[in-house]
Formats: C-alpha cells, structure tokens, sequence
C-alpha cells in the first residue's frame, strides 16, 4: 500500500530577493524590471537579485536595477516587502520572496538546486506528515472525508492559511442531494471510502480512496452493495454548467438527464506558491460495450471554478480528443471480449483494442467473472489543472448515469497533490507506471 501526502514536492525556481546580491548569468533568478541587460532566469540554479554592481538599495522595498534586475531591500519586522500577506514578525523567513512564507507548501530540491525553506518551519525538505485517512468508515457520510481520501487532510483557518475550507456532497449540477429520506439514503450508498476496489485495485496514496457511483460504491462483498448492471435510484438532477457536453467520437448522439448522480464540492484554499494540483482517477462503466455512442451516456465529471484558462466550463478530465469522461472516452483500455486478444474489440461501431486486457476488472463487479462479459475501464488517470496561489477554487467530482439509472458507472479518485513548478496546464493522461 503506498503512502503520500496532499503536498506534492516538487523544484521549483523561487523568486528571492537577497538584498545586495548580484544578479546575472550563473543560474540565478532575478526579477524582471529596469530597462538594462540582467542575468537571465535559469531553473535550477540560486535565487538572487541586485542592480548592477550588486548595490542593495536603501530603507526596505523594491526598487529598479540598472542591470534589468530588482533590488529587494528587506524592511522592518512589521513589513511585508514581497506583498504576500506575511511580515517577518508574522512568521516570514524571507520578505523578499513572495514564495516563501508560512502559507507556502514544501518544494524537494531538485540535484544541484540550492535548497529553501519555502513554508518557513525553520526545516529543509522536511518529512511528509502521515496520511489522514486510516479512520475512515467504508459508508461515512461527513463529505469531509471525502477530502481526507483524497490526501487533501489540512483545514484552512481563514485568509492567508491554505487548505480545505469545506465540503459538501452535491448533484451533478452543484444542487444538494434529494431531500426524501428514502431517496437521500440510497444517494448515499453512492459515495464510500474503499481501501481497495476487486482484486488488483489498490489505492493511489495513504489508506483509503473515495469511490462515487451512479449505483452503489462499494465492492461486491461489502454491505449495501448492489449489481452495477441494474441499480436504478430514482431521482434526477440538472446539468452541471457546461453540460451536456456531447462526445466528438460519436456526433449526433444525445446525452440524456442526469440520473442517479453522486457528487462532493470542495472549497480550497490554495498554498500561496501553488501553480497547480494533480489528482488520479479509474473509471469503470457498464455501458461498454453495449451502449458506446448512445444516450445512454455515463459521466465522471471534474468542475473547477474558477474556470482554468481559455475554457468556457470548468470540466478539466476529459481525453485528448476532447470526449468528456464516459463511455466513449478514449482512454478506455481495460476491457475484453471473445478473440481479444491479439484481435481487437468492437462496440458502438468503434475499434477497442483493450490495450490493458481485463484483469482490472476482477471482483469489481464490472468484469467476466460476475456477469459472464467484460464492461469497461480506464485505468488509472491522472488530470492536472493550473491555479493561483492564495486564491479559493472549488472542486466538484461527480458520476452519474445518463438517460435513465439502471447500468451504473463507478469512479475512484485519489492522490491530489499540489505542483509549485510553473507551466501547469489542463490535461488527462495515464499515470506513469
């Protein structure tokens, strides 16, 4: 079983502000200002600022360097030079870097990098903390939970403290859960928090994962399991904002109303050196292979607000064709049918190699040795996303079964860690084995 922590550590090329220090060729960073030839940034190397001939300025602040560079004088203890809302009284161990303070996340420092103390502990690539997520019930209905599984364990006390500010489980389109008790409990079965998933699923990091379904997220032999191949819910839900999105694998074919859906919003306060955040995801669907580019359409869904760059909706998993998270993803992988392999399978009028064989889906519930057929899988994925650091973004994971609720479709998810390296963009990939 493998362990981690919420706080991915990785080398990142902080922005100091030595006062007095030269800046120029050798690896250094430097501000960018002043209108005069500098050093150029190099990634790897120290950090350091200063005008030409390395004359620090006078009576704390920033102030323009003949050489193209900024001069960082640092203040008194009640300044906050650098802006990122910390004096050195506040706990600051660098007023001239506005990435390292006590709302910064710890960078490892890559070979021949000159190490920091990014989150002023007064400790250099410091242990992890343990995972939080040993305590967990398989069936726990704090949504809370659901960001512990998920390695995000660390609660934000207000401005300037990054980290969960809240948790709520919700539909597809954001909207609480339904309100009829008999309905409300049978939503609920479509969160859990597993420490495996069949045979050969293990978890990602720390000792629990969260699983959503549009049935029943447990395992086969656990209590309140139900077939995934006949488990409808009965309730409905709107949209999430920029659904339905149809597939470009399979135009002309109309999604249909969320059904059954299960969904947890996090808001997240953001480590103030943060560009980024990762997570990893399997999805697993009964619709393959009979249903592949119909109405019939399952979803995981991953929202983020505010809106990533250059997008018109928040959704951030999605293939590199575009097709949302379903049935018609092509990342679907783990699969298999008569004569596969070395041939390989058609569903839906489209070509599955099964590339990853079937072996995933063993006591899942989803493979041959349930219901005599193999559904479909993805393996583990992984989404990247950018953010601001200091900033609150809200984070929805949803599944739910399109068109009606009786084949149901399960999402693991697991593993988020932040990035503090720059250039973070959107995009879902296997994770690297």
């Amino acid at each position: 079983m493998k362990f981690s922590t919420s706080l991915f550590f990785v080398a990142f090329a902080t922005v100091a502000c030595s006062a007095g220090s030269n800046s120029g060729a050798g690896g250094s960073t430097q501000h960018e200002g002043g209108s005069g030839a500098g050093g150029s940034p190099a990634t790897g190397g120290s950090t350091s600022d200063g005008g030409a001939g390395g004359q620090p300025s006078f009576g704390g602040g920033l102030t323009g360097g003949a050489g193209g560079g900024i001069i960082c004088t640092p203040g008194g203890p009640d300044d906050d030079i650098d802006g990122d809302g910390f004096t050195p009284n506040q706990g600051d161990c660098e007023d001239c870097d506005p990435n390292r303070n006590p709302n910064a996340i710890e960078v490892v420092t890559e070979d021949g990098a000159t190490p920091y103390d990014e989150n002023c502990d007064g400790e250099i690539d410091e242990a992890p903390p343990p995972p939080c997520d040993e305590a967990l019930e398989l069936d726990g209905l704090d949504p809370m939970d659901a960001a512990k599984a998920i390695e995000l364990c660390k609660l934000s006390s207000g401005e300037n403290d990054w980290g969960v500010v809240s948790a709520e489980w919700v539909m597809a389109d954001g909207s609480p859960p339904p309100t009829d008790p008999s309905l409300l409990q049978k939503f609920h079965l479509g969160h859990g928090f597993l420490d495996h998933f069949g045979a050969n699923i293990d978890v990602r990091a720390g000792a629990h994962m969260l699983a959503l379904s549009s049935g029943t997220a447990r395992n086969p032999d656990e209590p309140g399991y139900s077939s995934v191949g006949g488990f409808g819910k009965g309730y409905t839900s709107g949209f999430a904002q920029g659904f339905p999105k149809e597939s470009p694998a399979c135009p002309g074919s109309l999604t249909g109303t969320p059904n059954d859906p299960t969904g947890v919003e996090l808001v997240v306060r953001t480590p103030s050196n943060a560009t980024g955040f990762s997570f990893d995801f399997d999805f697993f669907t009964y619709e393959w292979p009979n249903f592949v580019c119909s109405t019939y359409n399952d979803f995981f869904i991953a929202i983020l607000e505010p809106f990533p760059p250059g997008q018109l909706d928040g959704n951030i998993s999605y293939d590199g064709d575009g097709n949302p998270i379903s049935v018609n993803n092509a990342l679907l992988e783990v699969c298999g049918c008569p004569g596969n392999p070395p041939n390989p399978c058609q569903a839906g009028g489209k070509i599955f190699t099964c590339s990853l064989g079937d072996i995933d889906l063993i006591q899942t519930g989803f493979g041959f040795d349930t219901g005599g057929q193999d559904h479909g899988s993805t393996a583990w994925l992984r989404t990247t996303a950018p953010v601001e650091g200091n900033s609150d973004i809200h984070l929805r994971f949803v599944v739910h079964d399109s068109g009606d609720g009786v084949l149901d479709t399960t999402t693991l998810v697991d593993n988020l860690i932040w990035t503090a390296k720059p250039g973070t963009t959107v995009g879902t990939n296997p994770v690297p084995q």
